[in-house]
């Protein structure tokens, strides 16, 4: 397995507006993704939220019920429309008890291309080799899974049709 990148790929059978509107509409992206963010997601500044589960899915929620009410943050990095969206943040931040605060960030990044069957989506997740050699392990696992679950939910929500 690779030890500093993830990534995922998915071709999405909807418009290239809807699906750049899936991932960068903090709302549409939330009840995909399984989070509610508190405002917009803008370049440059930092995008804040909660766990909840993902609104497309129930077997995937189960497993995000747990996480619940979980801070959420990150930092949006790039905004280049229709294109290409990435953010900064603390991958599997999830113990409540730990400040990640101190730790590096991962790069997450959504790339959209055409293509003859659709959309291709392409996740990337890079970053994880400078994470404390204590967390690095759990979190690309849980990373690698986390972004095979996504890209299923980001399919499936734009599947249910217009917002």
């Amino acid at each position: 397995m690779e030890t500093n990148r993830i990534e995922k790929t998915v071709v999405l059978k909807a418009t290239h507006d809807r699906v750049w509107r899936a991932i960068t509409d903090s709302t549409r992206f939330g009840q995909w993704f399984g989070v509610e963010v508190d405002g917009p997601f803008i370049a440059g500044q930092e995008a804040i939220g909660r766990i909840v589960p993902t609104q497309v899915d129930p077997d995937v929620a189960r497993m995000q019920e747990p996480y619940r009410g979980t801070p959420w943050r990150v930092h949006v990095e790039r905004i280049e429309p229709m294109r290409l969206f990435s953010f900064r943040w603390h991958p599997y931040a999830i113990d409540p008890a730990h400040d990640y605060a101190a730790e590096p960030m991962t790069l997450v990044t959504f790339a959209l291309a055409e293509v003859e069957e659709g959309i291709r989506l392409t996740i990337t997740e890079t970053g994880f080799d400078r994470l404390p050699s204590a967390r690095r392990a759990e979190a690309i696992k849980a990373n690698d899974g986390g972004w095979a679950h996504q890209a299923r939910l980001v399919e499936r929500y734009l599947a249910l049709g217009d917002e």
